[in-house]
Parts: structure tokens; C-alpha cells; sequence
């Protein structure tokens, strides 16, 4: 079927006369009555009874009226999609997000700056681990990843750094260290540390480690966490101390302070990671936001 029949059936219905639809359409007369005549022929049913002044629908024209409209609305709507993705104002982006990433409160404040200047626009979110991550971006899974950076490999990937989050003691209720505001990471060489497991977030793990290091000490690791987040219910519950980044304070757990580090603290780096190739307008308008505001938002938390 023509769409170009729909189209001038449509017009011809809501002016009631051939003469008129065809000055709204910018064609002659005869060739839009040949064209209405020939799509009555195709259906098989006739659209109009023929009136001394206009024309006027059949019940068969009444009836095929609306699913027409319907019809030429979605092709409007398809013509709006794709022109709107041509311009990257339209679309869905699928970001996924390292450990604990998304209690940063720049994080969201971001997306919601995304979402308002680009209200065509639709974001998704999954929290993973930064090799994961990775591979999702490869894959085509996702279209840009928050990492905790080094990537352990970076084929294909594009990284972008972001902010450098300062870290914090936590301390069970009623450490010995629990009055100070700044502690030295050299005095809790003889306490267990509870951290999660390298695979998930190399770059923090190794940062928390060699921070130990040159305070002096080897940390005693018994137990891991099974994501970052969950470092801090772990010292609740009174198995250790951990190193978090400082967004984790956040978390409203019972049992648990927070506390400066006052000397060789680690840092718990942020990036964002895209493919190298093969972008859509969308996502890159994404990156732009996000190396642009985040970047401001996070510097000023």
C-alpha cells in the first residue's frame, strides 16, 4: 500500500471535497481523483459517494477513517524516532555502573541533567564489577560504563578519568579509635581489614593495599566482602575495618563510624568507559554530560 494514499483519503475525508484537499496538498485535481478512484479499485470497497458540491465518506469510509489516521500517525512517529536518533536527542542509553558507584551523589545528579535537557532521552542502569563492565561495552550490552579504572583490559574500550573520591575508616561501635575525626592507617596495623576481592575493582583494591603498605604493615585479611557495598554491614557486624570510598558514608548503619585517614590514604578513582567505535549520537552527548557536569559536581560534593 501507498502511503500516499492514506495520506490524501485522510485529507480529502476532512475537507469533505477533492477540490480542497487537492489545494492543501499542492496537487492538481484530476490526478487526486484518479488516485482516490484507484485506491477505492485496490481495497475493493468504495471510500466516498460522490456529492453535486464535495464529497461525502461511505460506511466503508467511515469505518476505514480512524485505522488510516492511526496508520499515518505511526509513520509520523518512526520519521519523528529516526531523525530524533540521526540527532541525538532520542534514544536509550545503557550505562552500567561499578560497585557502590551509584551512591556518589553526583552520579544521579548527572543523569537527571541528561534527562532534562534531553527529554526524548531514556537511561538504563546495572551495577556490576569493572571487568564485567568491560566485557558488557564490548558485547555491545552496555553503551558506557562508571569504572573503578586501570581496566584490566582495555581492547576496544575508550576511558575517559573522572574524579579521584577521597576514602575513609570505617570503624565498628566502640573501637578503641572511635572518638578521633583523623586516624593513621599505621594504627590499625594489628586489625583485620575487610575488603572485597581484587577481580571486582583491581585498581581500588591495589590502592587500599599499597596505602597499607607505606603506612608500615601488611594488613591481616580473613574475610572479603562480596561487592564494596557490603564492606560496611561487614564492620557492623563487628568483623574489622575497612577503607571505603567516601560516599559510603552515606550508608545509615548502625555500629559503624567514619573517620578521615591522616596520612597515605587512598584514593578511589572513578572513569568512564565507552567503546572506541561505532557510537550513536545519544551516547556521546552522554560522555559530553558527564565529563562536563559530572566532573564539576564531584569536584564541589
Amino acid at each position: 500500500m501507498d502511503l500516499r494514499h492514506l495520506r490524501y483519503f485522510c485529507t480529502v475525508a476532512a475537507r469533505g471535497s477533492i477540490l480542497g484537499a487537492a489545494e492543501e496538498l499542492g496537487i492538481a485535481q484530476p490526478p487526486l481523483s484518479m488516485q482516490i478512484k484507484q485506491f477505492e479499485r485496490e481495497l475493493g470497497v468504495p471510500l466516498f459517494r460522490r456529492m453535486s458540491r464535495g464529497v461525502q465518506l461511505t460506511a466503508e469510509g467511515e469505518a476505514l477513517l480512524e485505522p488510516a489516521r492511526a496508520i499515518l500517525d505511526l509513520q509520523r512517529q518512526f520519521v519523528d524516532l529516526a531523525r530524533g536518533l540521526s540527532r541525538g536527542d532520542r534514544g536509550t542509553v545503557r550505562v552500567g555502573l561499578a560497585g557502590a558507584v551509584a551512591l556518589l551523589p553526583a552520579v544521579p545528579t548527572t543523569i537527571k541533567i541528561f534527562r532534562e535537557r534531553l527529554p526524548g532521552a531514556k537511561v538504563t542502569m546495572e551495577e556490576s564489577n569493572t571487568p564485567a563492565l568491560a566485557d558488557a561495552l564490548r558485547e555491545r550490552i552496555l553503551d558506557a560504563a562508571i569504572i573503578r579504572p586501570p581496566m584490566p583490559d582495555p581492547h576496544g574500550l575508550r576511558v575517559y578519568p573522572l574524579v579521584s573520591e577521597p576514602t575513609r575508616i570505617a570503624l565498628p561501635a566502640g573501637h578503641r579509635l572511635s572518638g578521633r575525626k583523623k586516624i593513621k592507617l599505621s594504627e590499625l596495623a594489628n586489625e583485620t581489614l575487610i575488603i572485597f576481592p581484587r577481580a571486582l575493582g583491581p585498581g581500588f583494591h591495589d590502592a587500599i593495599l599499597s596505602a597499607c603498605k607505606t603506612s608500615g604493615f601488611t594488613p591481616i585479611i580473613d574475610q572479603e566482602a562480596p561487592q564494596i557495598a557490603a564492606m560496611v554491614p561487614m564492620v557492623a557486624a563487628g568483623l574489622g575495618f575497612s577503607i571505603v570510598p567516601k560516599s559510603l558514608t552515606q550508608i545509615h548503619t548502625e555500629g559503624v563510624s567514619f573517620h578521615q585517614i591522616a596520612s597515605f590514604a587512598p584514593t578511589a578513582d572513578l572513569a568512564l568507559a565507552i567503546r572506541s567505535q561505532s557510537l550513536p549520537p545519544l551516547v556521546m552527548r552522554f560522555v559530553a554530560t558527564f565529563l562536563e557536569d559530572f566532573v564539576h559536581l564531584a569536584s564541589t560534593d
